[in-house]
């Protein structure tokens, strides 16, 4: 669904607007930044009880199962050795090691399905295409996320099944004569869910979870400061195509079997360099930064070794503050020989701040392992 502007509308729009969403532009849609409840409290509820949010702007692609190898010869993780009815975290890598997108990877049986980030989901679609057989891009689902402490007790009311599964498992159950695809897994490092359904459905699914004391509804912008606190990336922020995984401390996500001396080493764009990194480090890497004030350091904060002088060493790839720490907090691309602990300085309207290299994520996971 498109608006006059041009913009997409998920098959929530309307509720959003009945539920008082402010609503803004990103990436080609009309998504909610906050409701009425405010980016802080959306925040709060999300880690004391349990937020829904509405991530219908993500790309939803299926790949037949004989495309495991087709797939691994874009992505330097390993799918041959995904379980069933496991999900992976990946990232398509280009000829310089760089990252294109990063992504979710569920092995379904008879199929594998991949969830991309809404900006680069075409290119996703196209690079897909390009170079994998049988790709089906999903135009008719929607896609929620539950997120929070309260998530599973929440969902399982409606879909019982859900109580059973662990972090990264996938599942396919049904609610009311509608099946739901659903990983258990999230983007605020909170124990929750992603579930994809029938965008005809999803409205309902949405009032019905909604109409519980423990969920609320939650915008973009409490979603942003989730992850932050999380430590994880954001791509066209934290990562892109001149960042490589090593350096955005991504490669927990390289299994052995995708390293040197391992079963399929290499193979993947980019490996020469990716590999090289793995074995001998990089030059830079992504780090955790704490500011010693209250005041944040947005994305594009310039970072000093000195207090005064001297060239920047880095900048700011995302920053905020942290409604859970109560704290200011960023991330930044740094030499990698300074360690955790070690005061730089942030230029903030021309007068440099002090900020300790601090270790990630700035708030625990909670994931039900």
């Amino acid at each position: 669904m498109a608006s006059e502007t041009g913009l997409k509308r998920t098959p929530l729009f309307d509720l959003h607007l009945e539920l008082g969403a402010k609503m803004v532009p990103f990436a080609g849609w009309e998504m909610p930044v906050q409701y009425p409840m405010g980016v802080l409290k959306e925040h709060l509820h999300t880690r004391a009880a349990a937020g829904l949010f509405d991530v219908s702007h993500m790309g939803q692609v299926i790949l037949p199962a004989g495309a495991v190898a087709a797939l691994e010869a874009l992505v330097p993780v390993d799918v041959a050795g995904l379980g069933l009815n496991r999900q992976r975290y990946a990232m398509f890598t280009d000829a310089a090691g760089g990252i294109l997108d990063d992504l979710m990877v569920a092995n379904r049986g008879d199929h594998l399905f991949l969830v991309v980030n809404a900006a680069c989901a075409e290119a996703d679609s196209a690079h897909l295409r390009a170079h994998v057989p049988g790709v089906e891009v999903i135009a008719d689902r929607a896609l929620l996320a539950l997120q929070g402490p309260a998530a599973e007790t929440a969902l399982a009311r409606l879909v019982p099944g859900v109580a059973a599964m662990r972090f990264m498992e996938v599942a396919t159950l049904v609610w009311e004569g509608a099946e739901l695809w659903i990983s258990r897994s999230g983007y605020t490092g909170e124990d929750g869910f992603e579930i994809s359904l029938p965008e005809g459905r999803a409205e309902g699914f949405a009032r019905a979870l909604l109409a519980m004391a423990e969920v609320a509804p939650i915008g973009l912008g409490a979603r942003d400061s989730l992850r932050l606190e999380a430590g994880l990336c954001l791509y066209g922020h934290d990562i892109d195509t001149t960042t490589s995984p090593v350096e955005a401390g991504l490669a927990w996500a390289i299994q052995k079997a995708r390293r040197a001396e391992g079963a399929r080493a290499g193979g993947f764009p980019g490996a020469e360099r990716i590999l090289a990194e793995l074995a001998q480090g990089p030059a830079r890497r992504r780090v955790g930064l704490r500011p010693e004030g209250r005041a944040p350091m947005r994305e594009g904060t310039e970072i000093f070794a000195e207090e005064s002088g001297g060239a920047a060493l880095g900048r700011v790839t995302s920053g905020g503050f942290g409604p859970s720490i109560n704290a200011p907090m960023a991330m930044a691309y740094l030499p990698a020989t300074l360690t955790e602990g070690t005061l730089v300085y942030g230029e903030v309207r021309g007068k440099r701040h002090p900020v300790r290299i601090a270790p990630m994520p700035f708030h625990p996971h909670s994931y039900k392992r």
